[in-house]
């Protein structure tokens, strides 16, 4: 996620929106983007370093976002329901289910998201190449809202 606001000229009805972007772009975040488009995707984590590493604020209720694909087109606008930090061994089932990814349990939840934060793209962009989690990670828990689909 970004906080930067979208500025593009094409779409005023997302113009100053904060920027939501799931993943990096590729096929997980085209399945993200399309999990949040079907209203499966109502949750999402993100790393608290992240957060601190882009001196980026952490969302907060009320903020409305403009989801981008891929190709970085806007298709959706979000808002924010609920924020937590919590240590990443307290994240419950209700929240690794409403990812919207499939996952069934928080075990399978936590592998599929440990191989992403422990991938070569998030430890370059938080430039630290042996970055790792524990139990104790701080991450973000974010629940959300679809407002509008703009496809």
């Amino acid at each position: 996620m970004s906080e930067q606001p979208y500025t593009g000229a094409d779409d005023p009805r997302v113009t100053a929106l904060r920027v939501e972007e799931f993943a990096f772009p590729g096929p997980l975040r085209d399945q993200l983007v399309g999990a949040v488009l079907s209203g499966a995707k109502t949750s999402t984590t993100g790393l608290l370093a992240e957060y601190q590493r882009e001196g980026e604020p952490l969302p907060r209720v009320g903020t409305r976002g403009a989801v981008v694909d891929s190709d970085g087109r806007v298709v959706a606008v979000t808002e924010t329901t609920e924020v937590r930090v919590v240590p990443l061994g307290e994240v419950d089932l209700r929240h690794a289910l409403d990812e919207g990814e499939g996952y069934t349990s928080v075990a399978e939840w936590r592998a599929g998201h440990e191989r992403f934060w422990h991938g070569a793209e998030l430890r370059e962009a938080l430039g630290d190449p042996a970055f790792t989690v524990d139990d104790t990670t701080a991450v973000v828990l974010e629940r959300f809202r679809l407002v509008a689909d703009l496809r």
